[in-house]
């Protein structure tokens, strides 16, 4: 890390080294490996400078698509990650300079006297009305939300058209009549915590003095956690209880945490008699999230569960065109036709991609043409050629068999479920990249011997059972049509 003390480290120099990779890895984390390679993964730490993180970019070009495209985002992260953070300030500093020129992200601040254009200054988002009840929080609990993820800026289509309906309906007052909770469920990268972003600006706008938590299931489990530990689980109780609208990103993290559903469980029954709003969202619907508590899984499933499908052609034709009209170069309707028939997997790869072009237009002043998109995108459409899910070949195999797909994750042993869930074991390793431990966890949470077991005896049987084999070669042709 480079600093401006010469040699001698700074103070709690390790301590910021480490809060910067837990923002970096919050940020890849929030935009997808794809975006953060292109654009974020040439960032590096300068030092810490007050209330300001000092970050360098080596070209000026990528310092403003930093600040146009992901400041808000980093600001953020770094503010969950490094407590008293105001603003980001990024400097254009190539190898061997001995100048920055900054750009400011987050709030105005004092200019470094190495500094040789005007700052652009992205301010923070303004308080909502309800601060002063937020206050009941400490802010550390919370995830900040994303001016991005509106209602306004949310495409609907028919995979997603119902959560959208869900999530307006909540919005328009807490604690709905059958719309309490509400539990969105889907892939990643489909909308939902957009969504969730999307009802809590709604809310906060619409009624004053409202009390709007918003923070992830690792969050809430760390903190719980904490306050264990310091043995002040009362005041964790009292201040998360005193909320008017709890909101809890990935629940599946509580997967096997015991405790932590216990605690969570109790928060939830204690908000919902009190007429409180509580809003989930997960990968799965619950039903299907094994090593959740029945009871935790009944009373989650006690609202609305509303699911956001894998997009249509026609919904990231839609998604294209909405972003597109704001990329400030003409990105024609044949190259948005070709992108949202290759890159099918989820709308962060798609967006990735249109961001990509934009930048190599920008850039080398070049227009975007169907030429161009291979050239520049490569590495995306290859991948995106045959890319298959555990999740596409635990859906196939299931329905092959006539089992429910709950029973490729389920501790069922029998011959009936066993026997197919080994053929997705198996499917698994022959086409996906997956290493067998995270083909494991797909399959409730199995241990890594259980997978390559089951790999050895379809391999075996197959061998011995030629109508067996022929099965599992329809079933393997199926998937990679």
């Amino acid at each position: 890390m480079d600093t401006d003390s010469g040699d001698t480290p700074p103070p709690n120099a390790g301590k910021t080294a480490a809060s910067w990779a837990r923002a970096r890895a919050r940020l890849r984390q929030e935009v997808g490996d794809v975006e953060y390679r292109n654009w974020l993964r040439q960032m590096t730490l300068s030092g810490v400078d007050g209330e300001t993180v000092l970050v360098n970019l080596p070209t000026r070009f990528l310092r403003d698509w930093v600040r146009d495209h992901y400041g808000d985002r980093l600001r953020l992260a770094c503010q969950a990650e490094m407590p008293g953070i105001r603003q980001v300030a990024l400097r254009v500093q190539a190898a061997g300079a001995k100048a920055a020129v900054e750009e400011e992200v987050g709030e105005p601040a004092q200019l470094a006297e190495n500094v040789t254009t005007a700052p652009l200054v992205i301010e923070a988002a303004p308080a909502p009305a309800a601060a002063a009840t937020d206050s009941l929080l400490r802010n550390d609990w919370l995830v900040p939300l994303d001016q991005r993820f509106t209602f306004d800026t949310f495409v609907v289509g028919k995979p997603n058209e119902f959560a959208h309906a869900c999530a307006r309906r909540v919005a328009e007052g807490v604690a709905q009549s059958g719309f309490n909770p509400l539990f969105l469920y889907g892939g990643v990268g489909l909308g939902k915590t957009h969504l969730m972003h999307s009802i809590a600006w709604a809310l906060r706008e619409q009624t004053s003095g409202l009390t709007v938590a918003y923070m992830s299931a690792e969050k809430f489990m760390y903190r719980f956690i904490a306050a264990l530990r310091s043995h002040n689980t009362m005041e964790f109780k009292t201040q998360l209880r005193s909320v008017h609208v709890l909101m809890v990103d990935d629940l599946q993290f509580l997967i096997g945490k015991d405790n932590t559903q216990e605690e969570f469980f109790h928060t939830f029954n204690a908000l919902i008699d009190a007429g409180k709003q509580i809003i989930i969202s997960a990968d799965k619907a619950p039903n299907d999230l094994s090593g959740i508590e029945d009871r935790l899984r009944t009373r989650l499933s006690g609202g609305i569960v509303a699911d956001l499908h894998a997009t249509t052609y026609e919904l990231r034709l839609s998604i294209l065109q909405a972003k597109a009209n704001h990329a400030g170069v003409e990105v024609p309707a044949r190259v948005q036709e070709l992108l949202a028939r290759k890159i099918a997997s989820n709308v962060r790869d798609l967006e990735g991609a249109l961001n990509r072009l934009v930048a190599h237009a920008k850039l080398f002043g070049r227009p975007i043409t169907l030429d161009t998109v291979p050239e520049v995108l490569s590495d995306i459409l290859r991948a995106h050629d045959k890319r298959l899910s555990i999740d596409d070949i635990q859906r196939k195999v299931a329905e092959h068999y006539n089992i429910r797909l709950t029973e490729m994750a389920s501790a069922r042993r029998s011959r009936a479920v066993a026997r197919p869930r080994q053929v997705a074991m198996y499917l698994a390793k022959q086409l996906t990249s997956r290493s067998l431990p995270e083909i494991g966890r797909r399959f409730g949470n199995r241990d890594h011997t259980t997978v390559l077991h089951a790999v050895n005896k379809i391999t075996e049987l197959m061998g011995e059972d030629p109508s067996f084999a022929e099965d599992v070669t329809l079933l393997r042709k199926m998937l990679e049509m």
